[in-house]
């Protein structure tokens, strides 16, 4: 009786296991129709010519992974078709944090994107970490976004503002003091963008036995467009640089005050017409970019990405979907495709779609994963630290080289005379 009890309660102890395969078995299954992607974009207002590129790129990806049969997720074994849900904030930070609760609470999406730049990032940051949603950070690269106390954010295609200008710094100290630049004007918008750089660029000049002296520094509204008299300002202080940070409109209204004021500085270094540099052409032309020195970003490198297209390729099948659209492919539109695809990878290496094992299976791709804009590397806290962003100048017909580092450079810095 006791062999027969013992067969019995195998048997049964058997039937609750093979109850529990199958069961776990239909549950894998059921696999949703669609994996639904929440973001936002700003398709007017201050922000857009930075939002727009970055969310048709993306939505150029989401089509394209569509066309495909969807992506490939792991929790389920199989390719399921993505739903953009992508709302327009109109550059409002106040629109922007109601829509992000809107995708959160109502749309109930599966992964959540924030908007482009860190104005519009900062008030998506707090809503999603209270929802305990994993933030998928396209460009927002505020240093205050990250801390170790918050797991629930991950910035995808830019570096984070203390580390983005490293080169800048490091050029200034040693290749830029050589030539004689060793008074620096720094003029900045005060947002988290800039404002961060504008921080990190003192501290690293300010360092004990530095070569070079801060002459002018002064932080102005993000809206400010005219730059008129603070460059009479800047002049008075008689620098051999002039740092300006600032967004397009800022960088578009202080290079078109410079033209006119006739004011004569032996360098000037501006943001975005290394980041967006067709609309900074039409809106200053060749003339007003020669000889200023930027940021160069994947439109002026050659980098082979593990996945995804080519930065050719990329403005080919951009301009082929959007070209009468008024927006143009540059350095957002590449941020936005590096988007997707961190997105896509995600997918295929999450055992589930569980906010935890995405932030596992994003910060699993750290260090392997190469893109357009470099080596995708995350700190603990989320920020981007892989994808640096050399230096470059512009030649008079509107070309930018490369002129830091030494192993990337392809050309060599020239000086003004003031």
């Amino acid at each position: 009786m006791a062999v027969l009890r013992q067969w019995r309660y195998g048997l049964a102890v058997f039937a609750v296991l093979v109850a529990l395969v199958l069961a776990g078995g239909a549950r894998a299954d059921e696999a949703p129709a669609e994996i639904k992607i929440g973001h936002l974009h700003a398709g007017s207002g201050p922000y857009a010519s930075i939002s727009m590129p970055v969310y048709l790129s993306l939505k150029l990806w989401v089509d394209q992974q569509n066309a495909n049969g969807g992506a490939f997720v792991k929790a389920y074994g199989k390719k399921i078709p993505l739903k953009l849900i992508s709302y327009d904030d109109q550059s409002n930070p106040g629109t922007a944090a109601t829509l992000t609760n809107q995708l959160i609470t109502q749309d109930k999406v599966d992964l959540l994107i924030c908007d482009s730049g860190s104005v519009l990032t900062a008030v998506s940051v707090p809503i999603a970490r209270e929802h305990k949603m994993f933030l998928f950070d396209p460009t927002g690269t505020g240093a205050a976004f990250f801390s170790k106390d918050n797991p629930y954010i991950a910035l995808l295609a830019d570096p984070v503002s203390t580390v983005w200008p490293r080169y800048l710094w490091e050029f200034l100290k040693s290749d830029g003091a050589k030539l004689g630049l060793k008074r620096v004007a720094l003029l900045y918008s005060t947002n988290d963008f800039t404002g961060t750089q504008a921080n990190a660029i003192r501290a690293a000049l300010k360092e004990p036995g530095s070569p070079v002296e801060i002459v002018f520094d002064q932080g102005v509204p993000t809206s400010t467009s005219n730059y008129a008299v603070l460059l009479d300002n800047i002049a008075a202080t008689n620098p051999d640089i002039v740092l300006e940070l600032g967004y397009v409109g800022n960088d578009i209204a202080f290079l078109r005050n410079l033209q006119e004021s006739g004011q004569k500085f032996k360098a000037v270094f501006t943001l975005y017409p290394g980041i967006e540099t067709n609309v900074l052409l039409k809106n200053v032309g060749a003339q007003g970019l020669a000889g200023i020195f930027s940021y160069v970003t994947a439109l002026g490198l050659t980098l082979k990405p593990d996945v995804g297209m080519t930065v050719e390729e990329l403005r080919a099948a951009f301009e082929k979907a959007y070209g009468e659209g008024g927006v143009e492919f540059g350095w957002n539109a590449i941020a936005g495709h590096v988007t997707g695809l961190v997105v896509g990878e995600t997918l295929a290496h999450a055992d589930s779609l569980a906010q935890p094992d995405l932030r596992r299976a994003v910060f699993g791709l750290s260090g392997k994963l190469k893109t357009l804009v470099g080596t995708f590397e995350l700190r603990d806290d989320g920020a981007q630290i892989g994808e640096l962003t050399p230096i470059g100048q512009f030649d008079a017909s509107g070309k930018l080289g490369v002129v830091y580092p030494p192993d990337l450079a392809t050309a060599k810095p020239q000086l003004n005379t003031p």
